[in-house]
């Protein structure tokens, strides 16, 4: 595997029945007293303390694991929510910035953000990002944002150690609107029984957990009242028709192209002028043609003369590394896993998904597209076993549940008001940036992410409001990783600064 010698960085897919105790197999009468016992053992939290060298202080701090059961209006259970906290000794609540964070799918625990990004432990992994030898292990996170606040990592219902409860249907908590209210329960809930109301707010999500943000934000303030002073997303995607190409929809074919230049760049597959360039020059002519000639292009559709096509087809090739003939066989429109696969077909390889600088070897060449995602196969096994590890060895909480890391029993996903049409969250974002008129809202991307490529997210951005005087409180930055940029450690180290610097400002600089 080949990566960057450049600087930095889903997802980013429970259990069938209750665990039963060692001594063999319940009876049917023995099932409601069991599940009672099981949703006890579930309403336990384990508290540990730890230590955390990280930016030239000490931190002493305590992690808190374990669950909070949801209820519904009559009071009965409806759900247990599995979260791992840390918050640090000695602070003051009132001050003291607390974060709720979550990654995407649907059907992602916390895990990615948790044990690669903001957490006071991470997996380790190679400078690059490049797969360690087995068996995998975690060490102390330089990158961890523990010192700017406390922190709580939340499962959403069937990831992680997170399950309906007993009696109920998991398929009711798997959709938008009911994934947003779950969440939003639990940071209500959460902050009664810690007495966090007074703490200065803010959500995170990567990838899917940036849509579930965006809805959260509005969530949390017009049903519970609690107001946010920060949103941070990591590989944004709030509007989804910026990144499914579609009969009739157009947008993501020039979205996507800036990453397909910085991916064929990387890969050495462009013409030799266009290699000469820094990678920040060569972007900034792509987006300018995406946005200019290509765009226009594909609008005209059948009007478009023959001329137009083929010099269109000359650019597209020349900023994407393919074969003109191939371009022009794709009507110009290059789909997101055909280029996966098209890159580096006359070498039989494939490049990654998740990261675009990961390279994979499917067995068919002749494919349309990738066998397997090389980015996602580079973290799976070492995140799964580091974190079973450390749940067990340092938060010394103790399950036999399987630990979903990204399960597609979330699936199908209730995409409610938004059935029949692309999800679209931005306007959502957009009215709680009116109503609350501190808000801020953080945005980090990864130049080589083909999930939810920067421009997209930059275009939703641009699009959000047109009072430009809400663009002032949205902050962009760029990594030259992929969705995950923080598994690359010089990228991680730009995240750490980016959102520290973001958390001191939007909360009046409470430690």
């Amino acid at each position: 595997m080949s990566l960057p010698r450049l600087r930095n960085g889903l997802l980013l897919l429970v259990v069938a029945s209750l665990v039963v105790g060692v001594g063999g197999r319940a009876t049917q009468a023995d099932e409601p007293a069991k599940a009672k016992e099981d949703a006890a053992k579930q309403n336990s939290l384990v508290v540990t303390s730890h230590r955390l060298e990280l930016a030239g202080q000490t931190l002493d701090y305590q992690a808190t694991a374990g669950y909070l059961e949801l209820k519904d209006d009559a009071g009965k259970p409806t759900a247990q929510m599995f979260f791992m906290a840390y918050t640090v000794k000695g602070a003051e609540p009132r001050t003291r910035p607390i974060c709720f964070t979550f990654n995407g799918g649907p059907g992602s625990s916390s895990v990615w953000l948790h044990l690669g990004a903001f957490g006071p432990r991470r997996v380790k992994l190679g400078d690059e990002g490049e797969l360690p030898r087995p068996p995998f292990e975690f060490i102390p996170n330089e990158g961890s944002i523990l010192d700017a606040t406390d922190l709580v990592f939340i499962d959403p219902v069937t990831t992680g150690y997170s399950r309906a409860a007993p009696g109920k249907e998991a398929k009711d908590f798997h959709g938008v609107q009911q994934d947003i209210a779950a969440v939003g329960e639990f940071i209500r809930l959460y902050l009664t029984r810690f007495q966090r109301w007074a703490s200065p707010k803010y959500v995170a999500g990567e990838s899917y957990g940036t849509t579930r943000a965006a809805g959260l934000a509005a969530h949390l303030l017009d049903r519970h009242g609690i107001s946010l002073n920060g949103v941070i997303l990591v590989s944004a995607v709030l509007n989804f028709q910026t990144l499914r190409p579609d009969e009739g929809n157009d947008l993501p074919y020039p979205l996507y192209l800036p990453s397909y230049t910085a991916t064929a760049w990387y890969h050495k597959k462009l013409g030799a002028d266009e290699q000469k360039l820094s990678l920040p020059v060569l972007l900034q002519q792509a987006e300018e043609f995406a946005l200019g000639p290509y765009q226009t292009a594909l609008m005209k559709g059948t009007r478009l003369t023959e001329a137009e096509e083929r010099a269109t087809a000359k650019e597209v090739a020349r900023f994407t590394g393919l074969d003109v003939d191939y371009v022009r066989r794709a009507n110009l429109r290059i789909e997101p896993m055909k280029f996966m696969k098209e890159l580096r077909r006359r070498e039989g390889k494939t490049v990654g998904r998740f990261d675009s600088r990961y390279v994979g070897q499917d067995a068919d060449g002749t494919g349309a597209t990738f066998e397997f995602d090389p980015s996602y196969a580079a973290v799976q096994a070492p995140y799964t076993e580091a974190f079973n590890q450390y749940v067990r060895q340092e938060l010394k909480f103790e399950t036999d549940l399987t630990y979903e890391i990204l399960t597609g029993k979330v699936h199908p996903w209730d995409y409610g008001p938004a059935r029949n049409r692309y999800l679209n969250v931005a306007p959502d974002l957009r009215r709680t940036l009116a109503q609350n008129p501190h808000l801020e809202v953080l945005v980090c991307s990864g130049i080589y992410d083909l999930a939810t490529p920067y421009f997209a997210a930059d275009y939703t951005l641009d699009h959000l409001s047109f009072d430009r005087s809400v663009r002032k409180r949205l902050s962009v930055a760029l990594y030259e990783a992929g969705h995950m940029m923080y598994l690359q450690k010089g990228s991680l180290l730009k995240l750490r600064a980016d959102v520290v610097g973001f958390i001191r400002r939007t909360s009046g600089g409470g430690k």
